[in-house]
């Protein structure tokens, strides 16, 4: 298959990035369009939708897995089939995501704006289908391991950087001191590690290195915005 667009991410690193659509709605993508479907008629009526499926590329992850992988949700410890996961670590490294459609651009390129994607900056997508609520909204749809979004931990960011955070502007509208809070909400350290108030974390955000420490388990600090 050969890539239909590029995504250009606010998360610039695999580590970070939301381990489910939706989670850090703050996010934004652009989604940009590749010859020979960098025309306005392929994405003619796309608008009239609130959501979309993007399916792309696991392109950090390709040729790594196997059988049973230790899902995060489920602390690392425990091994599920890489199938009845969503792991990227996958046979073919194939991955689906519904994200909020903001916009349609069509000048000077044809790129969709994006809200709430888990998606690395320059993963390939594959393929965009409009979101369909009657059928892909299913009331009665279970989880037993993940039924419900994990629960947030507590983020400090202090005034001077939470300010800093609040001067950033991109072409998109992002709120960069609440997808700061959002992603960081996530607990994006592995599921296996312990606090260390000691240990330093860090990951690339909005084209900055943003670095935390956690306080407990179930809160953190950032430490900085560079």
């Amino acid at each position: 298959m050969t890539p239909i667009a590029r995504v250009r991410s606010c998360f610039g690193e695999k580590f970070g990035v939301p381990r489910q659509p939706l989670l850090a709605d703050a996010s934004r993508a652009a989604i940009e369009l590749l010859p020979p479907l960098d025309t306005p008629d392929a994405v003619a009526g796309l608008e009239e939708n609130t959501h979309i499926w993007v399916i792309f590329q696991f392109h950090q992850a390709a040729g790594q897995w196997s059988a049973k992988v230790r899902p995060p949700r489920l602390g690392g410890n425990r091994k599920l089939g890489v199938l009845a996961t969503r792991s990227p670590f996958r046979p073919n490294n194939i991955g689906l995501s519904v994200v909020r459609l903001l916009e349609v651009r069509t000048k000077p390129k044809v790129e969709l704006i994006v809200g709430g994607a888990d998606l690395v900056d320059g993963t390939p997508v594959l393929d965009i289908k409009p979101y369909i609520p009657y059928a892909d909204a299913l009331d009665d749809a279970q989880s037993a391991f993940a039924g419900a979004p994990p629960a947030p931990i507590n983020v400090l960011i202090p005034d001077h950087i939470r300010e800093q955070a609040a001067a950033y502007r991109d072409d998109w509208g992002t709120d960069l001191p609440l997808l700061i809070e959002q992603v960081l909400a996530q607990d994006p350290k592995p599921a296996y590690q312990l606090p260390d108030p000691d240990r330093i974390y860090g990951m690339q955000l909005c084209g900055f290195n943003l670095r935390w420490r956690y306080l407990s388990s179930a809160a953190l600090e950032v430490v900085g915005l560079e």
